[in-house]
């Protein structure tokens, strides 16, 4: 192996490793400065971590992270910025637990309307951004955040009265969605290989989901003429257009796309948890899912790996505040100095990338003279 690959694997590596020190760095301070011992808490995180138990909880923690940042990312390379997965994935959580808990079907079929109807009304929230984009010129950040309140404070909030099942019910919520409507957890598969899983862990079968939309996430941008639009537009908009890519459509077909995976960031819990939308609904991960695309560099296994890091750090957070050996907000603490340092990183590495490159193709020219 020589020194050029040797550089290139190092460079590849040095960001997520130097995100990893200085967020342990910074923990640690953290940590010592607020009277808790930062080795014993690093030690429960790791010796808790490695539990079956825990490891189910991680994984269906990274489960919804991971379409959150699939759907983010799909925008993120074409530089669009989709920041209304929250909006998107909620207000299609919402309508497909109304839509599900008014049929009830053979079990496949049932569960597939729940989906579709889910993915359908993802797409079509975020394909409302993309045509004020084409159409009216205004940016997608802008319209993405204002349909995030517009879905959240306006229709669900608006539509949650009356559809709620039980008004008695401190969390009001949707009627519960028919046996037939529920996704059947993974715990037999795992059990095969480990333990029985204890404590009432189960893993959601959306885990199977989203490894199916991660794989075609990477073929359909890494290996198809669509993918390579999409990447070409993200990296040179004109040449792109010149190159005979329509512009306007590729914007209004990545943001659909993204809102088509935001649909189904909520369907752990439709399909698998609560079986209903409540007024208790798991909020934030279409946020969260910005940050793991951003750290996952966009492409299927980075995010996979930033989001089971996201995932380990969230589930350890409930450990250590049980424990009391630190507070819960260490983890939010260690999820920020990630991506900043990750980021940063990023940076700093793109940029000997492009050094490197100049005084390659430098030599090459006096070579070649």
């Amino acid at each position: 192996m020589n020194t050029a690959v040797l550089r290139r694997i190092g460079l590849a590596a040095a960001a997520p490793l130097a995100a990893a020190v200085v967020a342990i760095a910074v923990s640690s301070i953290v940590l010592e400065v607020s009277g808790s011992d930062s080795i014993e808490t690093f030690r429960t995180m790791i010796e808790n971590g490695t539990k079956l138990e825990s490891i189910i909880d991680m994984l269906n923690r990274a489960t919804p992270l991971y379409l959150s940042a699939v759907a983010a990312a799909i925008g993120f390379r074409m530089n669009l910025f989709n920041i209304g997965v929250e909006g998107q994935y909620i207000l299609a959580a919402f309508l497909a637990a109304v839509v599900g808990a008014q049929v009830e079907l053979w079990a496949p079929l049932h569960i597939a309307v729940i989906m579709l109807t889910a993915m359908v009304v993802g797409a079509a929230w975020s394909g409302l951004a993309g045509l004020l984009k084409v159409t009216r010129g205004v940016n997608e950040v802008i319209s993405t955040i204002m349909l995030n309140f517009i879905a959240i404070g306006g229709l669900v909030a608006g539509l949650l009265p009356r559809f709620i099942d039980d008004p008695a019910d401190p969390n009001q919520g949707t009627a519960t969605i028919a046996e037939s409507g529920r996704l059947p957890d993974l715990n037999s598969w795992v059990e095969l290989f480990t333990r029985e899983i204890t404590k009432g862990r189960r893993l959601t079968g959306v885990f199977v989901v989203a490894l199916i939309v991660g794989i075609v996430y990477h073929v359909v941008i890494n290996r198809s003429r669509f993918g390579y639009d999409i990447r070409a537009s993200g990296m040179n908009p004109s040449a792109a257009k010149v190159g005979g890519v329509p512009p306007k459509r590729m914007v209004l077909i990545a943001m659909a796309g993204g809102g088509l995976v935001a649909g189904l960031v909520g369907m752990p819990e439709i399909l698998s948890d609560t079986h209903a939308y409540d007024q208790g609904f798991i909020q934030g991960l279409g946020f969260a899912g910005i940050a793991v695309a951003l750290l996952g560099r966009n492409t299927a296994g980075g995010m996979a790996i930033a989001a089971l890091l996201f995932g380990f750090l969230d589930s350890s957070a409930a450990i250590l505040q049980v424990s009391a050996l630190a507070s819960s907000e260490i983890v939010v603490i260690m999820q920020a100095t990630i991506l900043l340092v990750a980021v940063i990183a990023y940076e700093v590495v793109n940029r000997i990338r492009q050094r490197d490159e100049v005084r390659r193709a430098a030599q090459l020219v006096e070579a070649a003279s």
